[in-house]
């Protein structure tokens, strides 16, 4: 055989990640076979080994099971036998194409003695190859003959070329025009054949496919396996599968037993990826492999390219399997059967309403499941792909007795996201232990996939009783899915707990007129839900053509889960979603029947809430509305909502999207219940006078480095990650909120002033000790959220769910937690209250006073320490409550110890009846109270005592009374038992009683804890450091800013390794001063950093903390507009000046008289003159017709120029020094110090020179600078004076001058001309 060759970039052309679908659990060999992936003989003609058909171009009839291949010899040169005919078992769908062959002919057999030689006669001619490692037939054409080495050089469709031994190969001829027929058809592609489809491993032959009438039809399908027993010889050595029909029947009946099973098929992960290679050895050739290069979907090939385009499109939703690419072993193991298996998942493909994919409303998260295939599935695999085939963009965890399964495609996730170890076999499988979900739940969803958890609802035995009861056949145990778990849903898992950030799942809507007119502003309805914290934000907002609240609103939520009505949203809004988020899963609801309108919503929402009051669902009309006063039952915000004459429309459908999706993962009750609504703060930009807080968009989230660094997105170097010192995840959220909207109302910034003045200096030792009581807590706002919904009986916590975990245990200790934690919390704030003894400040007397911001929880803890030991049931896992706790179970107890009590009181009377007080109760294996009487006494016995057994001496003996006392007593305990396991619930649901209280601690905890790091953080600047100075405009009310010795909150000079920070002095705005400062400078020269540090500190005296600087006083910023920066927008079809001048668009439409302006360099993304004009265009708007504060910074030294002498603009530059370096080149030294006048140029050739550009490029660059300047720089105006002064003689002449009038045509142009020139020029 000719050597292995390479596959193409390492991969099999049977596989591919998002098609790795295989049987669940495999029938017997004796049941069904797997097929051979031989071809089949409607493309060979040649007949299975058994065969005595003498017509080779037809079929036998009625084949009988073959015999194994036989063994080729491993040495072709040596006495060979006959060669036998190719494999011949088809694949399962070869019968649907019962079509003449156009392969002619096949390699006959020879004899022992002779060896097949070809020579220069067949170059050019078409040939078949069989690859025995890929199982599978390739054609091609001999090319070449090598004489020297007798080998030919076969070419193959794909391109790829190989030398070969053909009188050593399996190989088949294809002869006459048939075969360039074949070829010119499968060019022809969909037009002509909607059908006309190979896969893979079904070489089937187009030459006489007709054409598909049906046009959808499905029967074709229905009929795959009419046919099968013509054309099918199926192959014993092929039938591998994982477990048999019986076993499975077994394991399905006796799940519970099968984990020490498990545990040992469990094998390694390099022993099980090993390549089984039998039918290579037994074929006596050595491996080959190759790779097809048709056009390959999911795992197959097909030569209708049209089809197979639309299927890739639509299955880019299918996330969990997309990326998931087999590795080299996997492919080995796995790759050649799956291929084989399932055509209903290639160019075949339909959704669940058997729409293709060139359907417009084709639905890739669903599965078409051919009649055919479904038949064939034993119990078990059936009920895999029905759970499969209906959430086929997730990954399955299917329960097996104490073990989570995956199998198929779902196994290749397991195996590379979560290294787990395939289990043995040749189907995909592997799966973990029920105590690793929320381990493995928690990394496949940081990782971005959906998974669908699937719980047992049923054990064997309750099986095996519903059989018997009911006379079902059922051989496997009920399933149900109970959980649907993604990025936005997740709420279990310590990583969870240990991670602060928000995970917010979006939903948005979009109406008006902006859906047809890109012109028009945005109507948005926004519904933002964290569901680890039951907090629901609700919002509708008007917004601009560019989209800039909404994204203003994704830059500070950053989604990691977005939901939308499919084909609703404008493109705008597309647009920023995939501008302004951080790969988000995005899920297309259905308008109306998932994506609710308002209504609906309504509808909705208003039974749940009157369900849960207790009120009759009457109220409500069959149309949904809500009649007389049933909007009461709705929180507060949705009343206000609904009864806006639908000004909450958008904003209502929106939370209707939220709630249908949550409903498919059974968290809409638990959320609703208990849910936490907010306003979403206000966003539209048009109306400053309605704001509380300042408004950062989200070019200023990104330029000033707020959440997220430029460098790799993460938090190192930003303004957070300076001030975040808070020691709760609570009080992290809520400093990120802080940050994202800083106050603008004046009063409320000093409150906070004085509350973090306060909490450090003398008072210092308290906020420490504050912090040390909440530094070891959880994230006490999750844990409680959890605990409100521990007590709903849904999902994996419904009663029917067969769980092996001890999750009572689980759930008893995080209640305790959460109790101690809550503890904690009142602790800590009630050690801080001591500060008030000294100082006074507004903010804190209503945080640490109980009753107003800080609730009193004080009577709450202590019923909770009253009712049980906690350390007990922590480390028992059980709450056995005190007397008095709970009434229930003091009942269960009273009705116990009467019944001990007539034990022992029928002890007494025996003892008297048979005047032995030696006579007791004793206790024999099970058996309890049984009366011991001693031998001596049996004559004495009354004929009623029932003798139970007896030993040397004694006799024990129950009585009438006491049997009856017993079964009672049974009874009560059993009532004890169930009172004493639904205690936790009880105990949990009083405690949710109080949502308010403890959330209204947490909230008081976290805003505390924010305040002390504010306080704390100060302390990390870089010298001094003020409490800013916020006041109102000056008398003519004009604003102001003011700061000596500014700093940077972030930089430091030890950080910068370049000595001490250079502090600066800025002044603009106020009485007589100018509002704008006109910078120029160095490049290099600190301009940037400069702009920076101003915002920067504008926003730290917003949030009331400390600002790195002598002395800061400011009057409120309502809006900080920043355009800083190079960068572009490829995804949204933004280049880099495009992008520039879309932010500063929105700055020109949005920014007022109290806003900060700073722009950067605006205008260098294009030509000079284009460039200047557009940055003395928009600097003359923001000084003239806005008027407000602000900062630019250019290279256009012109402005310099054209605005000296402009009372309105103050000229500045970053000093510098001078000096002269080799060959010419300016050396400069940066000052970083903000200096008054303008710069005189840049220096761009230093820069250069600091970058290492080699020294003859510096000095000719010096020279062209120097060219440059000549013409353009100082001596441009004297030559413009020149100029004027010849112009005005030539305009002279031509004036008096008048009778030469040849000359005069060309003399008048020129005056025309000259006139032009000096209007310019004066």
């Amino acid at each position: 055989m000719a050597p292995s060759r390479r596959q193409i970039s390492g991969r099999s052309p049977l596989v591919n990640q998002q098609r790795q679908i295989t049987s669940f659990f495999g029938k017997s060999a004796s049941s069904s076979s797997s097929p051979s992936p031989s071809p089949s003989p409607s493309l060979s003609n040649k007949k299975t080994p058994k065969s005595n058909n003498p017509n080779p171009k037809s079929p036998s009839p009625s084949p009988s099971p073959p015999k194994k291949t036989p063994k080729l010899n491993p040495n072709p040169s040596s006495n060979l036998p006959a060669r036998s005919p190719s494999p011949a078992t088809p694949s399962p769908v070869q019968s649907k194409f019962k079509k003449p062959l156009l392969v002619i002919g096949q390699t006959p057999s020879p004899p022992q003695s002779v060896v097949i030689t070809y020579g220069d006669e067949v170059v050019g001619k078409q040939v078949r190859v069989y690859w025995p490692l890929d199982k599978k037939w390739y054609d091609g054409s001999v090319t070449f003959y090598d004489k020297g080495e007798g080998k030919h050089v076969v070419e193959y469709e794909d391109g790829e070329e190989e030398s070969l031994d053909l009188g050593k190969e399996k190989i088949e001829w294809v002869v006459g025009e048939k075969s360039g027929d074949r070829f010119n058809r499968l060019k022809r592609g969909a037009s002509a054949l909607r059908k006309v489809v190979t896969d893979s491993d079904d070489d089937v032959e187009m030459g006489n496919v007709e054409e598909d009438k049906s046009d959808g039809d499905d029967s074709s399908d229905e009929d795959w396996g009419k046919n099968v027993g013509k054309e099918v010889c199926e192959s014993e050595e092929d039938d591998v599968e994982l477990v048999d029909e019986n076993e499975m029947d077994e394991e399905e009946l006796v799940e519970e037993k099968d984990e020490e099973t498990s545990k040992v098929n469990r094998v390694s992960k390099t022993d099980s990826r090993k390549r089984k290679t039998s039918e290579v050895t037994k074929s006596g050739g050595e491996k080959k492999s190759k790779t097809d290069t048709g056009t390959n979907l999911k795992g197959f090939k097909a030569s209708v390219v049209e089809p197979a385009k639309k299927i890739g499109e639509a299955d880019r939703v299918v996330k969990g399997l997309e990326d998931n690419v087999l590795d080299g072993d996997a492919l080995a193991r796995f790759g050649a059967r799956e291929s084989e298996k399932f055509r209903f998942l290639g160019v075949d493909r339909r959704d669940a309403k058997r729409r293709r994919p060139t359907d417009e409303n084709y639905d890739p998260r669903t599965l078409y499941l051919p009649p055919d295939f479904v038949k064939k599935l034993t119990g078990g695999q059936r009920q895999w792909w029905e759970f499969k085939s209906k959430h086929m963009d997730k990954v399955v965890f299917f329960k097996m007795g104490k073990f989570y399964e995956l199998f198929e495609m779902d196994a290749h996730v397991g195996a590379k996201e979560l290294d787990i170890q395939y289990m043995k076999g040749e189907q995909p499988h592997c799966g973990f232990p029920e105590k690793n979900f929320s381990v493995n739940i928690e990394k496949l969803v940081s990782k971005g996939y959906r998974v669908l958890v699937v719980e047992q609802t049923e054990t064997p035995d309750q099986l095996e009783q519903r059989r018997k009861e009911t006379g079902s056949k059922d051989k496997v145990v009920k399933r149900e899915v109970c959980a649907v778990v993604t990025k936005g849903t997740l709420t279990d898992g310590e990583m969870l707990l240990t991670n602060p950030d928000a995970s917010y799942l979006m939903a948005l809507t979009e109406g008006g007129e902006s859906l047809t007119d890109q012109t028009a502003e945005h109507n948005f309805g926004v519904c933002l839900v964290d569901v680890a914290t039951k907090k629901i934000i609700l919002g509708q907002f008007k917004d601009d053509q560019d989209c800039s609240a909404l994204s203003c609103l994704l830059s500070e939520m950053r989604p990691v889960e977005i939901i939308k009505p499919a084909k609703v949203l404008s493109y705008a809004t597309e647009r920023t979603i995939v501008r302004q988020t951080r790969n988000p899963l995005v899920n297309n609801l259905v308008p109306l029947s998932e994506f609710w309108d308002s209504e609906k919503t309504i509808h909705e929402v208003g039974i749940f809430y009157k369900r849960i009051s207790c009120q009759p669902s009457s109220a409500y009309s069959s149309e949904g509305k809500i009649l007389g006063d049933g909007s009461s039952f709705l929180p507060k915000m949705l009343s206000e909502l609904a009864t806006e004459d639908k000004n909450g429309s958008l904003a209502l459908s929106a939370l209707g999207g939220a709630i249908y999706y949550l409903r498919q993962a059974f968290l809409d009750e638990s959320l609703l219940r208990f849910a936490k609504f907010e306003s979403l703060p206000y966003c539209d930009f048009s109306n400053v006078n309605e704001k509380q807080h300042m408004v950062l968009d989200a070019a200023a989230l990104e330029n000033l480095e707020i959440f997220e660094n430029s460098r790799n997105g993460g938090y190192s170097g930003t303004l957070y990650a300076q001030l975040n010192q808070c020691i709760t995840a609570s009080g992290k959220r809520l400093l990120k909120t802080w940050l994202a909207r800083p106050l603008y109302n004046t009063e409320l910034i000093k409150e906070r002033q004085d509350a973090v003045a306060i909490l450090r200096g003398e008072n210092l030792p308290y906020s420490l000790e504050f912090r040390k009581l909440l530094s070891r807590l959880p994230d006490m706002e999750r844990l409680i959220a959890r605990m409100f919904s521990s007590i709903e009986a849904s999902g994996r916590n419904g009663d029917k769910v067969v769980l092996y975990e001890d999750t009572a245990k689980k759930q008893v200790q995080e209640f305790i937690s959460t109790l101690r934690g809550c503890e904690t919390m009142a602790e800590a704030c009630s050690s801080l209250r001591a500060i008030l003894k000294h100082d006074k400040s507004r903010r804190l007397l209503h945080l640490l006073t109980p009753g107003q911001s800080l609730p009193n929880i004080s009577s709450s803890i202590k019923y909770f320490k009253d009712a049980f030991d906690w350390v007990e049931a922590h480390n028992s896992g059980r709450v056995i409550p005190h007397e008095g706790a709970d009434e229930e179970y003091d009942c269960a107890c009273k009705t116990v110890e009467e019944f001990e009590s007539s034990l022992k009181k029928h002890l007494k009377e025996q003892r008297k009846l048979l005047g032995d007080a030696s006579i007791n109760y004793v206790t024999v294996g099970k058996d309890e109270y049984l009366l011991e009487v001693p031998e001596s006494l049996s004559g004495s016995v009354p004929h009623d005592y029932e003798l139970c057994s007896s030993k040397k001496g004694v006799s024990r003996y129950w009585t009438p009374t006491i049997k009856k006392l017993l079964k009672e007593l049974s009874q009560a305990k059993s009532e004890k038992e169930s009172a004493l396991k639904s205690i936790s619930q009880r105990l949990i649901g009083r405690f949710c009683e109080h949502q308010e209280k403890w959330r209204q601690l947490v909230s008081a905890t976290a805003e505390l804890d924010v305040l002390i790091s504010l306080a704390f953080a100060s302390d990390s600047y870089e010298g001094v450091r003020c409490r800013p100075v916020i006041s109102g405009s000056t008398s003519d009310g004009v604003p102001h800013l003011s700061a000596t010795g500014l700093g940077h909150p972030v930089l430091r000079g030890d950080s910068l390794g370049r000595g001490s920070f250079v502090p600066n002095n800025v002044k603009i705005g106020g009485a007589e001063k100018a509002s704008f400062i006109l910078l120029t400078g160095p490049n290099m020269g600190g301009k940037s950093t400069l702009l920076r540090q101003v915002c920067l500190a504008v926003i730290l005296a917003q949030i009331g903390a400390d600002v790195p600087a002598e002395t800061f006083e400011i009057s409120p910023v309502d809006r900080i507009c920043v355009r800083m920066g190079a960068k572009d927008h490829i995804m949204a079809g933004q280049s880099t000046f495009l992008t520039e001048l879309s932010e500063t668009a929105v700055m020109l439409t949005s920014a007022t008289r109290n806003s900060l302006v700073v722009l950067d360099e605006l205008g260098r993304g294009t030509a000079t003159s284009d460039g200047q004009a557009i940055a003395e265009s928009v600097l003359e708007h923001f000084i003239e017709k806005v008027q407000c504060r602000g900062f630019f910074s250019t290279h256009y030294h012109r402005l310099s120029v054209d605005y000296q002498t402009n009372p309105k603009v103050s000229l500045c530059h970053m000093a510098c020094q001078i000096g002269e370096g080799i060959g010419g080149v300016e050396e400069v030294t940066f000052l970083y110090r903000l200096t008054p006048g303008a710069c005189p140029k840049s220096y761009g050739v230093n820069v250069a020179r600091l970058a290492g550009l080699p020294d003859y490029v510096l000095q000719r660059a010096v020279i062209k600078s120097q060219e440059f300047e000549a013409f353009y720089g100082k001596n441009h105006r004297k030559t413009d004076h020149k100029l004027s002064a010849m112009i005005k003689q030539i305009i002279s002449s031509v004036a008096s001058d008048s009778d030469y009038s040849a000359s005069k045509d060309s003399l008048s142009e020129l005056h025309s001309m000259a006139n032009t020139f000096l209007q310019l020029t004066n």
